[in-house]
């Protein structure tokens, strides 16, 4: 028997799931630039969207770009009109974000074009099969927030 995983099922299954992931983000990478956006821009606009006035603390917590990308990316988004930073009323250091206008419109413009996609992404998938998925992928994700991050073996 070979050392190597390749034929394990649980390797093979992840390494599809992986794949999914990178072909998902390669095409809406391609269709948020049709409109001027980035990958990393997106997430930060996408998250005002759903969450306006959160704390910059917060919002580097929820994105998928890295805390040192948030702190990088945010002057440029002021810079283009999309992002404006607001001082806590409570508290002076907290800073509040929000988009502006037309960085709700961009916002909309990269949501839309994310939906288009992953609703042709998951039409392959029954309703049912698409809502097991997705079971599947937050019993994994809750699994993987309960683990150490040390590389312990389990």
């Amino acid at each position: 028997m070979s050392d190597l995983p390749w034929d394990r099922p649980r390797f093979k299954n992840w390494v599809a799931v992986a794949r999914v992931h990178s072909l998902w983000a390669q095409q809406l990478a391609a269709m948020l630039a049709e409109h001027g956006l980035k990958m990393n821009q997106f997430d930060i606009l996408a998250n005002l969207l759903y969450e306006p006035g959160v704390t910059q603390q917060r919002l580097a917590e929820r994105i998928f770009v890295g805390r040192s990308n948030l702190s990088m990316a945010l002057p440029d988004l002021e810079t283009l009109g999309w992002v404006r930073r607001d001082t806590d009323d409570e508290d002076r250091r907290v800073r509040r974000l929000f988009l502006t206008p037309e960085g709700e419109r961009i916002a909309r413009l990269g949501l839309a074009a994310e939906t288009r996609l992953l609703d042709d992404m998951m039409n392959a998938l029954t309703e049912a099969e698409c809502n097991q998925l997705g079971d599947y992928m937050r019993r994994i994700n809750d699994h993987l927030r309960r683990k150490p991050t040390t590389g312990q073996k389990s």
